[in-house]
């Protein structure tokens, strides 16, 4: 092989990696966040933590929601205080004022993101897409608890506030929302 092919070879090799690394960044990214609660990813949890501890937390709740989404959105209470390990319960308020279906889905995350590892949801709005018809509003449940590991954290164990925030962005209605929406217009 001379030279000149060498050199284009390796160019092309170089441009696939670079363009597999761009591809493969997001979901690696999403996966690192996810494991580790960088970022203010919380965790997924089935229950309630196992033990509850005689110190508390005051939770923050934030809402907004991605420019041209029609919602009015909000948390019904802005902050609680709960005991770490307690499992805490708080709504977010939806309201669709349009005159046509929206559907839409939540991003989230915590601050300060180092406590993000130990904010984990057993249920939440945000783990599937809502639907409001024209003229709704809703109340959407998230159910959560600070695990008590945080009190062992290095950094995290001075934690005294925990501000969780929500995202609304309008994504396409369902083929069959879509579908009823021409049925009924």
């Amino acid at each position: 092989m001379d030279s000149k092919t060498k050199t284009l070879l390796g160019t092309v090799g170089v441009i696939v990696f670079m363009g597999a690394m761009a591809w493969a960044s997001v979901p690696l990214y999403t996966w690192f966040c996810q494991v580790t609660g960088y970022g203010g990813t919380t965790n997924v949890a089935e229950a309630g933590a196992d033990e509850i501890l005689d110190r508390t937390v005051k939770v923050r709740f934030d809402a907004t929601t991605e420019k041209g989404m029609p919602w009015e959105f909000a948390p019904v209470d802005r902050t609680i205080e709960i005991k770490i390990g307690e499992t805490g319960l708080a709504f977010y308020e939806a309201y669709n004022p349009t005159d046509r279906p929206v559907a839409g889905q939540a991003s989230y995350n915590v601050t300060p993101f180092y406590a993000g590892e130990y904010f984990s949801k057993i249920d939440c709005f945000c783990f599937t897409e809502q639907i409001l018809q024209p003229g709704e509003r809703v109340q959407m449940p998230v159910s959560f608890y600070v695990d008590p590991a945080i009190v062992e954290d290095r950094d995290a164990k001075y934690v005294k506030q925990i501000t969780l925030s929500y995202t609304f962005y309008e994504i396409d209605l369902p083929e069959e929302e879509r579908q009823a929406n021409l049925t009924t217009n």
